[in-house]
């Protein structure tokens, strides 16, 4: 079991332990979701800038990635 305090300003430092396990950097953000129990604490994952390009060499498929490398490289 882990525990925090709250300052005045409402700032809770979270343990390293628990910032560790949940992947937790400076500048990520919490999501807080009540359920019938109390609260949960997420780390919210937000969509990655690389989902836009998931597919887009499915072209490729099947071919050998040696043969590509040498083709981009110019051999």
């Amino acid at each position: 079991m882990y525990r925090a305090r709250v300052t005045s300003k409402g700032q809770v430092t979270i343990p390293k332990d628990v910032r560790d396990k949940l992947g937790l950097r400076q500048g990520d953000e919490l999501v807080f979701r009540e359920t019938s129990e109390g609260y949960v604490i997420q780390k919210e994952i937000l969509v990655s800038p690389f989902d836009k390009y998931v597919g887009k060499l499915g072209h490729l498929q099947g071919e050998d990635v040696d043969d590509l490398v040498r083709e981009m490289r110019g051999d």
